[in-house]
């Protein structure tokens, strides 16, 4: 990766750094969980008050190393804001996407991991398996796979895909998640991916598996997920993570 000029305090606002601590946060709480792919997978946020401008990694970087001052701030068209950086191509088309299609999401977490790849690559999807999947299957959606996300034109039938979703599985590709804060995306992304280590590990006992009754689905996924609708949404779970990055160390807030 090239050496680069690390963006300074000093030149934003109060909200914009806020916004890339917990960027920083998110990136380093997905090394912890181990829901990396070398330096391939990205996540991002929309800055504050600057809705054309988004937050991104500097490509190359491994997400342990991603801090508030070394993500790359863009805008919708692909060009770098303030300081100097280089970014994956394939995922500024991918977050560009969300948030031109979606106004009311701030954050777009895209992951590689086996699990949601496997899950993904089943024509039935996410099955109604687990407890962890009725907060996902009243909010999931699919994008058929494209190819390498490197033609733009992706941002158009991804945008489509997207509507009206916060869970969506990658065809072939993985998972991403979508949310208005990223304490919710992180929240999204964390039963997504939780349910879908269940439906593999699961399916490969090779048991005849029970699948949830669709009135148990229906009525208990919609009470879950009208408690995940409030504007508060993942803010609980996200504080234990980010206290539990204080507790050992983190330079993330650098």
């Amino acid at each position: 990766m090239a050496v680069t000029k690390l963006a300074e305090k000093s030149k934003m606002s109060d909200a914009e750094w806020e916004t890339r601590c917990n960027l920083a946060a998110l990136y380093r709480v997905v090394h912890k969980l181990k829901w990396t792919d070398l330096v391939y997978t990205h996540l991002s946020a929309r800055v504050p008050g600057e809705d054309n401008h988004f937050l991104i990694n500097q490509y190359g970087e491994m997400f342990d190393e991603v801090t508030a001052s070394s993500l790359v701030k863009l805008d919708l068209d692909g060009n770098v804001i303030g300081a100097d950086g280089e970014f994956n191509f394939a995922g500024f088309t991918i977050h560009s996407g969300c948030y031109m299609a979606r106004p009311d999401v701030n954050c777009a977490a895209h992951l590689h991991t086996t699990a949601s790849i496997a899950v993904a690559s089943q024509k039935d999807g996410l099955l109604p398996l687990s407890q962890h999947s009725l907060y996902v299957l009243s909010d999931v959606a699919y994008h058929d796979y494209e190819g390498p996300a490197v033609d733009l034109d992706e941002r158009e039938s991804l945008g489509r895909d997207i509507t009206e979703a916060n869970c969506i599985l990658l065809r072939n590709h993985g998972s991403l998640a979508l949310g208005r804060t990223i304490p919710e995306t992180f929240r999204n992304m964390y039963y997504m991916e939780v349910s879908c280590q269940i439906q593999i590990a699961a399916q490969s006992t090779g048991a005849e598996l029970i699948m949830m009754p669709d009135e148990v689905v229906e009525v208990t996924g919609e009470r879950k997920m009208e408690r995940f609708r409030k504007n508060d949404a993942g803010q609980l779970e996200w504080d234990a993570m980010v206290r539990k990055l204080d507790r050992e160390g983190s330079d993330f807030r650098t």
